[in-house]
């Protein structure tokens, strides 16, 4: 039995730890209490300085509903989330990169056909994206289901404006074709800024950090036997891929939009990587 005390805090806490607790959850959990109580033991808070920690964890969880998620914003824009994405898809050479989903998905998107338009509000400058799905070896992968979406031309998602963007607006799910071809039309996305007005954001500000994201299209790309790919493609040129706030550019990932009439068009080729 260990009675707690300062230099003993971690062993108190994890001697309460059940002999039969499941093994994952007792290795997380050990290493949870060993980090949280060598941080309060490096920084040494005030009773104020823990109160107000506190504060902000109940403030974040408050800020989330069914059409935001706070948390996933916090653990976004302080990099936990490409931490944990990176370690989950280490993928081959050659495979499309993963980045982050994002707090702004939203499930069942309507099914549209290649050559479709996403944008149901007609902002902004009209963009063709082109591309294939193949494998590893350059194979076309049929029937891959393409899910796209993006901020409209005034920076927002459809959920981030209920009542005044269309429903599902800059949204869809397509199909490649037989070979592995899919393209539809959206418009040239533009940088933005991530919500500032909850307790991430003052974090931010308290960290001298700004808030945007360079300009991007979210896809999740999934094909039975391969791994589910959840990536962005970034407009080369913007001004914020190196200082992304939620830190999900990657190189690979950097796209050319070219001029094309009076619009726009980009070209994307996704790599699948099969299940093992």
């Amino acid at each position: 039995m260990s009675y707690f005390t300062e230099d003993g805090s971690e062993a108190a806490v994890l001697s309460r730890l059940a002999d039969d607790v499941e093994p994952r959850f007792r290795e997380m959990m050990q290493a949870a209490v060993k980090h949280l109580h060598g941080f309060i033991k490096e920084v040494e808070p005030t009773v104020e300085e823990w109160g107000q920690a506190i504060q902000f964890l109940t403030a974040t969880g408050q800020m989330c509903d069914d059409k935001r998620q706070e948390w996933v914003l916090a653990s976004d824009t302080l990099g936990v989330s490409m931490l944990v994405d990176a370690i989950n898809h280490r993928r081959p050479d050659g495979a499309t990169e993963n980045t982050v989903l994002g707090p702004f998905h939203v499930a069942k998107a309507p099914v549209r056909e290649n050559g479709d338009t996403i944008c149901l509000d007609g902002k902004g400058a009209p963009c063709a994206v082109t591309g294939r799905v193949t494998d590893e070896n350059g194979n076309p992968i049929a029937g891959a289901k393409i899910d796209v979406w993006q901020t409209n031309d005034d920076g927002f998602y459809d959920v981030q404006q209920p009542g005044v963007q269309p429903d599902m607006n800059m949204r869809g799910l397509f199909t490649s074709d037989a070979d592995g071809r899919y393209d539809f039309i959206t418009v040239k996305p533009l940088p933005y800024s991530i919500p500032t007005d909850g307790p991430v954001g003052r974090m931010l500000d308290a960290m001298g950090r700004h808030a945007m994201r360079p300009a991007h299209i979210h896809y999740i790309v999934d094909a039975p036997g391969y791994e589910q790919l959840v990536t962005h493609i970034f407009v080369k040129g913007d001004p914020y891929l190196e200082s992304d706030a939620v830190f999900g550019v990657k190189e690979s990932l950097i796209v050319e939009f070219e001029p094309d009439g009076d619009g726009w068009k980009a070209d994307f080729d996704v790599t699948l990587k099969k299940l093992s």
